[in-house]
């Protein structure tokens, strides 16, 4: 990740893994049920260090709010998927020409001349598959857009919308990533974790007054096949 973009990350912290306990009743010889046990006492949570005055304001920034009108890409008749998605992303690299020179993601860039071909040329193209739904409510369609940042196993997640006849990113992330899905109003995005057999699930949703995606849920959850992600491509083209 470039350094710009790591100031910018949540820090994540390690969820507790909670045992649900379920009471049974099965039932006996003679048709009769048979306890399940003891009920546990619901307990209350405790607050902690009550004595210490609540924060007013934020100790890091961390950019929770983060949009950005996209210079140099029109949009023919507000209609996103006019949008050539290989030119979104030209942009960002001219507006971030830091992170994508040597040291950075520096084979991004040059890799963006195969999303000029045609074909099996094409391989190369860092520019994924765009998705479009309308996560911001307005009926019309926004774009969901992914790239790859090379050198590395990074993937750059981005959502764009159309405002006042203009092109506006409203949410960036980027990260080794296992899975993307939209659901509803939300973007869920999941990654390895370091802890064996966990995985981080980030979700953004769609907030109107902000007119952003803003980060509502960051998650360690338990991975396996049964959290593999359906596809969205049948719903989302």
């Amino acid at each position: 990740m470039p350094p710009a973009r790591r100031a910018r990350r949540t820090t994540r912290a390690v969820a507790a893994v909670a045992l649900l306990l379920t009471a049974t009743a099965g039932c006996g010889d003679a048709g009769d049920l048979v306890g399940a046990g003891s009920t546990p006492t619901a307990i209350s949570p405790d607050r902690l260090w009550p004595q210490v005055t609540p924060a007013s304001s934020p100790a890091f920034t961390i950019d929770e709010v983060d949009t950005e009108i996209v210079k140099g890409v029109s949009v023919p008749g507000d209609d996103i998927r006019a949008v050539d998605p290989v030119a979104v992303v030209r942009a960002e690299i001219r507006s971030n020409p830091g992170d994508y020179s040597a040291g950075g993601y520096d084979r991004t860039a040059r890799l963006m001349a195969e999303c000029a071909k045609s074909g099996a040329a094409r391989q190369g193209c860092p520019v994924l598959q765009p998705y479009y739904r309308d996560l911001t409510g307005d009926g019309h369609d926004d774009l969901t857009l992914g790239f790859l940042q090379l050198p590395g196993n990074i993937t750059a997640v981005r959502v764009y919308t159309v405002e006042k006849h203009r092109l506006v990113q409203v949410m960036h992330w980027e990260d080794a990533v296992s899975g993307v899905e939209l659901a509803g109003r939300s973007v869920i995005i999941r990654s390895p974790s370091e802890v064996a057999g966990y995985e981080y699930r980030l979700q953004w949703t769609w907030d109107p007054e902000q007119k952003a995606m803003l980060l509502t849920h960051d998650e360690m959850l338990r991975s396996g096949k049964s959290t593999r992600l359906p596809s969205a491509s049948a719903s989302s083209r």
